[in-house]
């Protein structure tokens, strides 16, 4: 990989239309930017040309994750790139850690409205649904039956799935005591349709062990 590297960084390899090839510490950037984030798109801030050189380098991006186990993609039509992570296995990296049984139903709730969006046609150019922590909370009765996280969990929550790529929070409103909320596309990576049927399952039969973690990991 250390030769695909150094052929980038020289400009053996042809740059972006109109651009100069990235220099060592770009390129090094972009590919910790996605260990990071899992979903990047052209518009996230703070990580430079991240996006431009994985989406123009995705052969050497595809070879150096696959690697790691992950599988490179990039969606043109939402301008993002992003790593698809085995549901299926074990594994002992940071991506595919467990998350908790809140976490795991406000993920599920980010999908569940995400898709409602989209059969609403409330979907955004940018493929963004727009809600708030009301309509999450909402969804999490409906869907699993079980109670919210209360307010301070729930933005927690919601800010680590922002840090991968699935949501934005906006402003939070005191008088209504709700914040509004972007879900990004990256919603669909980091819940994957078969993700989507194991939690539903366990859903259903959650109460079965309240007291314990999801055996389930939300990065996919």
């Amino acid at each position: 990989m250390l030769e695909p590297f150094r052929a980038i960084v020289d400009g053996d390899e042809p740059p972006p239309p109109g651009a100069r090839a990235p220099s060592e510490d770009e390129l090094t950037r972009a590919l910790q930017v996605l260990l990071k984030s899992q979903c990047v798109y052209a518009g996230t801030p703070g990580i430079g040309r991240s996006y431009e050189i994985a989406r123009h380098y995705t052969p050497f991006f595809q070879a150096y994750f696959a690697c790691l186990g992950y599988g490179f993609e990039v969606s043109h039509r939402d301008q993002m790139v992003f790593l698809r992570v085995p549901v299926d296995g074990v594994r002992h990296d940071g991506q595919s850690e467990r998350l908790r049984k809140d976490e795991t139903l406000v993920l599920l709730a980010l999908r569940l409205v995400y898709e409602e969006g989209l059969r609403a046609h409330r979907v955004t150019t940018e493929g963004v649904v727009e809600c708030t922590t009301d309509d999450i909370a909402d969804s999490i009765r409906t869907a699993a039956r079980s109670d919210p996280p209360e307010e301070t969990r729930l933005t927690e929550i919601l800010r680590l799935f922002a840090r991968k790529g699935a949501v934005r929070l906006g402003e939070r409103d005191k008088t209504e005591k709700l914040t509004p909320l972007m879900v990004l596309p990256g919603i669909t990576v980091l819940s994957p349709d078969a993700w989507m049927e194991q939690v539903r399952a366990w859903a259903a039969a959650r109460g079965e062990d309240e007291g314990s973690e999801s055996a389930l990991s939300g990065h996919g």
